[in-house]
């Protein structure tokens, strides 16, 4: 299988991003449940992004952090299904 969980565009964040990231065929009849989140640098969640199941492809999503203040933050993807489970961090940064 081969996932993927791409640097957010544009970087530095000015004051919304995109993430992208790829969900691969697996072979079960069922979808993946997906799970992403972003997380301030102590952790905390500031947003759910994606919490549902997601058949195989690329997605895109918008992260408006426009209420956010400046400073380092991260992304998180966790997808699961039977036998599967893939877990991907990724840092950015929002400048004001």
């Amino acid at each position: 299988f081969h996932f993927e969980l791409e640097q957010n565009y544009p970087t530095p964040i000015k004051p919304s991003t995109i993430i992208s990231y790829l969900i691969p065929s697996v072979r079960t009849s069922r979808n993946l449940s997906v799970l992403l989140k972003v997380y301030d640098v102590l952790g905390r969640e500031i947003a759910t992004l994606v919490n549902q199941e997601k058949p195989a492809g690329k997605y895109q999503i918008k992260f408006d952090a426009k209420n956010l203040a400046s400073g380092i933050y991260f992304y998180r993807i966790t997808a699961t299904g039977k036998n599967v489970k893939f877990i991907q961090t990724k840092k950015m940064i929002l400048m004001k």
